[in-house]
Parts: structure tokens; sequence; C-alpha cells
């Protein structure tokens, strides 16, 4: 990654470096697994910026910095960043100590103005606009299941509008997939992202489609993948007016016969996909209905394969880490 020192989004990677990173995880994994020990990195420190909640974002990053002999430290509420310091202050602060920083909150210009200003490599762990540590564990979970990523057919149902939906996008365009956002017109992406995603499939033969009609959209898929349908942040007023627009696009065991056998069921988690859950009891209750997204029969069944997924962040951070910090 001799021409890179940050981790921003997909679209600053040819999909050759996509494939090192990739290899690279795989490499790991097999080395972790065999309990190989791998402390490339021993000595180096990296800061974790969370300004949104995580579960795998925050594990998978302390647990591969810990694997590769870094420290790592978790910064949330109590940080002064954007309180009483700029943003840019704080990068300058931070990379005076750090090797290395983790950004995950909002807008993606904090995360671009963190790595201008900190002089240290930077991480996108979670943008509104971008997730591409998340795409990275996608595509080394289908590459496991289905042996390739060039031509699997990829459908996303749900809001496609943000970060899992343009980083999924970028993703199977840079590597050559059949990718289907599935959703009313008004939850496609962007247009100017698109138009970039068209210009770069056109190079490397991946398909990008965009359709409203999930059971002609999900023929034939090899994966359906769905995300919460109220992103984090968004008011609890917004839930009505998304779940009645979003509810026929419910991923169901009726969609996944409709696509085949060989298809499986991906999400970024976390899923509301039952009520055991206070915000699921919560959901539940208040719309009448026992499942949001996907129903629990499909997200517990052998064809799911989100565990898999999940695991595979910390492997795909593990090598982001370590090839932009050797």
């Amino acid at each position: 990654m001799e021409n890179h020192k940050h981790f921003l989004k997909l679209l600053d990677f040819t999909p050759a470096e996509i494939q090192r990173f990739l290899n690279t995880a795989a490499d790991l994994k097999a080395k972790k697994k065999a309990g190989v020990p791998h402390r490339y990195l021993d000595g180096k420190n990296v800061a974790l910026i969370f300004e949104k909640t995580s579960t795998r974002t925050r594990c998978a990053f302390e647990v591969a910095a810990r694997d590769l002999g870094m420290g790592a430290t978790y910064i949330a509420t109590g940080s002064q960043m954007g309180v009483k310091e700029s943003i840019a202050d704080t990068a300058r602060v931070l990379g005076r100590m750090y090797d290395g920083i983790e950004y995950r909150g909002y807008g993606q210009s904090i995360v671009e103005d963190i790595a201008k200003y900190a002089g240290v490599p930077t991480f996108n762990g979670l943008t509104n606009e971008f997730h591409p540590t998340q795409v990275l564990a996608d595509f080394m979970t289908i590459r496991e299941h289905f042996g390739k990523l060039r031509g699997v057919k990829l459908v996303y149902l749900g809001d496609a509008r943000y970060n899992m939906g343009n980083s999924l996008m970028v993703g199977c365009a840079k590597m050559g997939l059949h990718f289907v956002a599935c959703a009313p017109k008004a939850y496609w992406p962007d247009k100017a992202l698109t138009a970039t995603c068209r210009a770069i499939a056109r190079k490397t033969r991946a398909t990008l489609e965009f359709s409203e009609n999930p059971m002609e959209a999900t023929k034939g898929a090899d994966v359906l993948y769905t995300d919460v349908w109220v992103s984090m942040g968004e008011p609890v007023e917004v839930w009505e007016e998304r779940i009645d627009a979003l509810a026929p696009y419910q991923v169901t065991t009726e969609l996944m016969d409709n696509a085949g056998p060989q298809c499986r069921f991906m999400h970024c988690l976390p899923s509301f996909h039952d009520r055991k859950t206070d915000i699921g009891r919560e959901m539940g209750e208040r719309f009448h209905r026992d499942a949001m997204e996907v129903t629990d029969e499909v997200f517990e069944s052998e064809r799911s394969i989100v565990f898999d997924e999940a695991e595979n962040r910390m492997h795909t951070i593990k090598a982001v880490m370590y090839e932009l910090m050797k």
C-alpha cells in the first residue's frame, strides 16, 4: 500500500489493492486460528474515536490491535473534539501520541479532516456516507462461501442512500460483482456516486442495477443483504414513514427461495429480526410487527452467514491496520 496512508473509503483503492487487503486478512485469520503469533506492530499505539456506539467495530479494532502487538485507547464521551477544541487541533494532538487513529461517527468530512491534520494513518470505522471496513468483511465472507467475488449477484434491499448502500455499490463496482439496489426510487443511492460507480463498472465488467420490484430483483441472487431501516441517530419520528415504505422489501423465506438454494443472507448488524431486545419490543409494540428488515426465520436459518461476516470484521480490520501501519 505504498501509495496510501489512510483508509477512508473504497473509492480510493484499486481492485488489486482491495484484493491485497482480503488476501492479507485471510492469511492473518489462518494464523489466528492456528495459534501463530503475529505481533507485527509491536510497540505501536492506535486511538479509537467513537462518536457513535459500536459492538463489532470497537471489538474488532481492539482485538486486532492487541493481536498485532499494539496498544489501543478507546475515546468516546469526554473527548474535547468538536466541543472545546477543533477537529484539526484534536487530530494534531493525537497524531503526536499515536501511530494511527480510527474514527466512527458522522460526516465523512470529519474523518477526512482527521486524516488531513493527524500525520498518521487514519481509518474510517463508519461515517454517514461510507462504511469501508464492513464491506471488506462482507467480501471476505462472500469469497469464503462462494470461492470468488467476480460475477456474484448481491441484492441490497432497503434504504440504499447511506453508508451501506453506498459502500456496497462502490465495492461491487470495484470488484466486478453484480450489484442490485432494491428499494423505492426515493431510497436509491446518490446520482453522482452512482455515475462514478457506473464509470468504474465499465472498466471492471461489474453490473449495477436498480429495482423497485423485490421478486424480480432477487431472482438468481447469490446474496440478499439488508440493514436496519432506521439509521443511527435518526429520530423515532422517521420510523413510521420508513417502515411503511420499506415493508415490501423485508427479507423473507419467500424472497430467499425466489433467489434459489445457493442464496445466502447477509447483514452488517445489529438487526431488528425479533423482539428479544428492548428496542425490538418497543418497535414491535409500536408498529405491530415481530420483525423489521428481516424475519427471524431467515436470520436464524442455515442460509444466514451474518456471524461469519461479523467475525471477519476483525480479520479485515487487522489487515487494514497492518498494511497501512507496518
